[in-house]
């Protein structure tokens, strides 16, 4: 954990939590002497452009909180640069619940999954929509050849600061293609030991010769 994310997270009534149940003093020395936390690393740029989903937090005018899931082929998140994020908002079911929220309250909560690898990453940020013809260049460079939905705006974000978080209870869970991946090895030795035994099969019943 960096110093900003802890900056952000750690409101006083977080600290008095903390205090209560004996980590203050652990996050304290992050406070004071972690690292920024605030810039993404080829580690974190690797994550997230190999991602294919995330889920994103908003606040509405009343203050209720939403968490929303955003998905597209693997890549669709672009890192624009060591503090920005952006990626394409396709066409959905049209509610436009996070849009309305971020134009109340640009701040963001963002939360991506590794699960095969038990990952997750953190970021917090502030959220600006893109859309309208202004917005043409900006829509093309963040569309991918794979993209089928209609994108109707770009969302670009202001990293603040990122965590790694805990791998603990994260189930591992794995894509169709993960698993066609993963099982490919096996396939292929069951392919490999039923032609052998088929080969076996046609020797034993061939006819013995005298």
């Amino acid at each position: 954990m960096g110093k900003s994310f802890a900056k952000i997270a750690f409101t006083p009534l977080v600290k008095e939590q903390q205090t209560l149940h004996g980590s203050r003093s652990a996050y304290d020395r992050v406070e004071q002497s972690g690292p920024p936390g605030d810039r993404l690393t080829e580690a974190e740029r690797y994550f997230l452009a190999s991602r294919d989903s995330f889920y994103m937090a908003s606040t509405s005018e009343t203050g209720w909180p939403y968490i929303q899931h955003r998905g597209g082929p693997a890549g669709f998140i672009h890192i624009l640069d060591d503090q920005t994020i952006a990626f394409p908002d396709f066409r959905g079911n049209k509610q436009y619940i996070s849009t309305g929220n971020l134009q109340h309250d640009d701040r963001v909560a963002l939360i991506f999954m590794d699960y095969p690898a038990q990952t997750r990453l953190k970021i917090l940020g502030r959220a600006k929509i893109h859309e309208g013809p202004e917005a043409a260049s900006l829509i093309e460079q963040l569309r991918s050849p794979a993209d089928k939905t209609p994108i109707e705006r770009a969302i670009v974000i202001h990293i603040e600061a990122f965590d790694w978080n805990c791998p603990q209870f994260i189930t591992p869970r794995y894509t169709e293609d993960e698993i066609v991946r993963l099982t490919t090895p096996m396939r292929q030795r069951i392919t490999d030991l039923e032609a052998e035994n088929k080969r076996l099969r046609t020797q034993l019943a061939e006819p013995t010769k005298p």
